[in-house]
């Protein structure tokens, strides 16, 4: 092989990969970005899989006071193509998995762990550093060092606690990033108002199927102590924060039914127990609806920094306890300072949710927003104002806190698929193959309160 060859094979290679998008010296761009380091890299079906960390401030006013570094995720396909910026509110998923805007506009995808959530956690620990504030000046700063590699159209999305997040960054940076998709977002404006108790009152298409849960609920609570064996003997500690199994029940208890509607529908109601169930069929639902396992000391651990955010900043659902007011021992423990160790101050700060429904009325823009019509996170969704510009809410009929672009009827899902596409500059729909592994939509993992 001449030299005059070689040199051809080598240019026609490095076209080739221009061609496709993935450019040649993908790793040395990403070497270029200050702060970044390479934790690992795999290959994903058509996608490039990088686990990064990005080296972050602690305090994004006091930059001096030292950093931590940040988890992200990056699934490359093509430089060309639109990205999309995943904020997922919590931990990463367990491996790479496309979000559906992501497969709609056959782009790339950065996801970011929140802060605080392991490993991404400040060390030493200032609880007062974990706000929406602080959180959008982390993705403000990753939208920044990304876009001199991709400079298409910018879409962030989110589901749940991280659709919440994906709204917090447009509003404190509404110029990042081209438009946001956010699933299933509570949007608690004035957490002394609570309409969570009332609208899981009115799902279902009758009373049936609520009236079965409080009858679990009351169940479950007269034969008290020998559930609570029952979660001793599997090996359970409850001393970081109930301190007795009786309290960690009595919350599951109260959880029940909003656990059910946000994970379940209608056609699952057939599987809530009778009046006439055995205490092993009671539990057995319950591991299956709520989960035992997550109200104990292990379970709740890896969610302080949502409950944390809950009680300073988010606002939370009231626990509605008047279907077994007369069996509870603990009144009113149903709250996020119950779930955060007591060496963590708290201390709540009204307005700022007040603020941000505020942005999205009255400056907000290319905003889209899904919502299960059965999910009591929608209770008190984020609505659009007079002010509100090319932005858009859906509402999955019967849905569940899985809703998405794909379950609304027909018209709305070609709507909201014309408008994403539209947002991200692609003229035709295509939907790219789903990864194995866990993805940004999968709620699984979650079980009941962290959204």
């Amino acid at each position: 092989m001449t030299r005059l060859t070689r040199l051809l094979m080598v240019l026609l290679l490095a076209l080739s990969q221009v061609a496709v998008g993935i450019p040649p010296d993908l790793d040395d761009e990403l070497a270029g970005i200050r702060g970044l380091r390479v934790i690992s890299k795999t290959t994903a079906g058509a996608y490039q899989y990088y686990v990064l960390g990005f080296q972050q401030p602690t305090d994004h006013r006091h930059p001096e006071r030292g950093t931590f570094e940040q988890r992200i995720s990056l699934l490359h396909k093509d430089v060309s193509r639109p990205m999309i910026l995943h904020t997922t509110g919590y931990g990463l998923p367990g491996g790479p998995g496309l979000s559906e805007p992501a497969r709609l506009v056959d782009g790339n995808q950065l996801s970011v762990e929140q802060r605080f959530f392991t490993p991404s956690r400040p060390s030493p620990t200032d609880w007062r550093d974990l706000t929406i504030w602080q959180a959008a000046n982390d993705h403000h700063r990753i939208v920044r060092a990304f876009h001199r590699i991709y400079r298409a159209q910018w879409l962030s999305t989110g589901a749940s606690k991280g659709g919440m997040t994906s709204v917090y960054h447009r509003r404190f940076f509404p110029n990042d990033v081209d438009a946001t998709i956010a699933y299933v977002a509570p949007n608690d404006v004035d957490d002394r108002r609570d309409v969570y108790g009332d609208f899981i009152a009115d799902v279902g298409t009758d009373d049936t199927c609520n009236r079965r849960l409080e009858g679990v609920q009351r169940q479950l609570l007269q034969h008290r102590d020998e559930v609570a064996e029952i979660m001793l003997s599997r090996g359970y500690t409850y001393n970081t924060l109930f301190g007795t199994p009786q309290k960690a029940l009595e919350i599951l208890v109260l959880d029940t039914p909003f656990t059910f509607w946000q994970y379940q529908t209608q056609a699952d109601c057939v599987l809530v127990p009778g009046p006439d169930a055995t205490v092993a069929q009671l539990v057995k639902f319950m591991d299956d609806t709520v989960g035992f396992d997550f109200y104990t000391d292990a379970g709740v651990a890896p969610y302080t920094p949502y409950y944390y955010q809950a009680g300073t900043q988010l606002g939370s659902p009231e626990a509605d306890e008047r279907a077994v007011a007369d069996l509870l021992r603990y009144p009113g423990s149903s709250v996020p300072r119950s779930f955060v160790p007591a060496d963590i101050p708290m201390r709540f700060q009204p307005g700022v949710m007040r603020d941000v429904d505020n942005w999205v009325r009255h400056a907000g823009r290319t905003l889209l927003f899904v919502y299960g019509g059965n999910d009591p996170w929608g209770a008190e969704p984020f609505r659009l104002g007079r002010g509100t510009r090319d932005s858009f809410s859906f509402t999955v009929p019967g849905g569940n806190h899985g809703a998405n672009i794909a379950k609304l009827p027909e018209a709305q899902r070609d709507q909201a698929t014309r408008t994403v596409l539209r947002w991200a500059r692609v003229e035709a729909p295509v939907m790219a193959a789903t990864l194995d592994g866990p993805g940004p939509d999968d709620l699984s993992e979650l079980r009941r309160r962290p959204r």
